[in-house]
């Protein structure tokens, strides 16, 4: 008599919003760029049940500089991904990340003397 426990409800599963590799690829990328440039030096990622957040430092023990978010439920209203700067505000969103992360890429070009 091998009873087998019971098998959960796949609807009742809590997950985890997390970045696809090819979505950590480009985020990755210009966090190279800007480590490089010595304006970033630490990250933090969140896994979250409606968000995914990759925190960027300036110091490991201080407030994130930036955060890149990504809300799926907002994909059909006014785009899952979105920069928010230091105090809270929503600096860009849109549905494309390379699109939306050009707002920290501005960051890069300085004026050669």
């Amino acid at each position: 008599m091998n009873a087998q426990p019971p098998i959960p409800f796949a609807g009742s599963a809590p997950t985890q919003v997390s970045f696809h590799r090819t979505e950590l690829n480009v985020i990755l990328s210009l966090y190279g760029r800007m480590v490089a440039a010595g304006e970033w030096r630490d990250y933090g990622i969140s896994s979250l049940k409606d968000v995914a957040v990759f925190s960027v430092f300036r110091r490991t023990a201080e407030n994130p500089l930036y955060k890149i978010e990504k809300r799926p439920k907002l994909r059909a209203k006014q785009g899952m991904y979105a920069v928010i700067g230091m105090d809270g505000q929503i600096l860009k969103r849109g549905h494309d990340l390379k699109t939306v992360l050009r707002v920290l890429e501005r960051k890069l070009i300085r004026a050669v003397e």
